[in-house]
């Protein structure tokens, strides 16, 4: 039997004495969820006050279809803005569209031209939150639709596991891998594809190794909890994500490969609000709340490895080079002064509970 560290992870650098900042472009966030309305409006500022740009999840009730769901969507997320007092001028909305079987290449088309539409996301139908819409067969039924992505230009954004019941919850990335990624990467070699929220050491190696536009987001979480974080204490179910958190040696493999100044590995963190009812019942929501101290979660993944010289490529300059986009003008700052992370948050007259909710990280945000 494999044995795992007691500890889950290493969530906290130790605060040194002494102030000390740290200064880096703006960073982006690669994958976001925001939710919708009164929870949105709730939300969005916590993302805004840090990153320039974020690319929105299509996974609402019901899901971002269209270019013209999309643009409607963007809509509403900016109005929340301007609601905190932002623009978008602050944080831009880089929206996507929910992949089906249904999708049409004409559709492609339409969110190539719209301009604010940047990615099309993949969901194997149950994967997740919202995921009852996604798609059944990827090569079986969405071959039109995926000539037409990479005809354009347009990249495919994964989660990649499957939703096999036969194939063990810890394993669904890897098999994954060889039964959806190799197959698709051999019919469309030209297809920009993005590995999100990337989780096992068998992901770190394909994307390290395969040919053709990939690239691959890692979340906070993942960086600094290992599987054990779900049961420290009891059940916990503020840690439960999905993809779930994994065993320690792929947490290292994932700390490597984002600390690496590799351009294919960059921040993505996939931020999940929920109600706290929601989560905290028989069968509680899978998301973890991140958003709101998301920089300070990475520092101190990149600090626990001596490697806080490489979070501005992976924060702010390998995202913007994969979507061929503009790294942001402005620079954020970190100051190292402790801050608790609090107990709840408000979210659309409800409260949610963050990660990491009563602990000291040793960062925070300034500027």
């Amino acid at each position: 039997m494999i044995s795992e560290p007691s500890h889950p992870g290493h969530p906290v650098a130790p605060v040194a004495s002494g102030a000390q900042t740290l200064t880096l472009a703006r960073p982006d966030d690669w994958h976001l969820h925001l939710r919708d309305g009164e929870v949105l409006r709730d939300v969005v500022s916590d993302s805004a006050r840090q990153f320039g740009r974020a690319i929105i999840m299509p996974n609402l009730k019901p899901p971002v279809l269209t270019t013209a769901d999309a643009l409607a969507y963007r809509g509403r997320i900016v109005e929340a803005l301007r609601a905190c007092g932002l623009s978008q001028a602050d944080f831009q909305p880089l929206m996507t569209l929910y992949l089906t079987d249904n999708t049409a290449p004409a559709e492609i088309r339409r969110a190539k031209d719209s301009g604010v539409v940047h990615g099309v996301k993949l969901y194997p139908a149950g994967a997740t939150t919202h995921s009852d819409a996604g798609v059944t067969d990827l090569l079986a039924h969405c071959r039109a639709v995926l000539d037409e992505m990479q005809r354009v230009g347009l990249p495919l954004l994964v989660h990649g596991e499957v939703t096999d019941p036969a194939v063990d919850l810890f394993d669904r990335e890897a098999v994954f891998i060889d039964r959806v990624m190799r197959p698709l990467r051999q019919a469309y070699p030209a297809l920009k594809v993005v590995f999100e929220h990337l989780t096992t050491a068998e992901g770190v190696a394909y994307v390290r190794q395969a040919e053709g536009p990939v690239a691959a987001t890692i979340t906070a979480h993942h960086l600094l909890y290992n599987r054990n974080a779900l049961f420290k204490g009891g059940l916990r179910p503020h840690w439960y994500c999905l993809p779930v958190l994994k065993r320690e040696r792929h947490r290292l493999a994932l700390l490597d490969a984002a600390t690496s100044g590799e351009a294919r590995f960059f921040l993505g963190t996939d931020s999940a609000p929920h109600p706290r009812g929601a989560k905290e019942q028989d069968c509680g929501c899978a998301g973890c709340y991140t958003a709101r101290h998301a920089m300070a979660l990475y520092a101190a993944a990149f600090e626990s490895v001596g490697r806080l010289d490489r979070l501005e490529a992976f924060a702010s300059l390998n995202g913007p080079g994969f979507y061929g986009l503009p790294v942001n003008a402005g620079m954020l700052t970190l100051t190292r002064e402790p801050e608790v992370v609090p107990d709840t948050l408000p979210m659309g007259g409800d409260e949610l509970v963050p990660l990491a909710a009563g602990e000291a990280l040793a960062w925070r945000v300034v500027a």
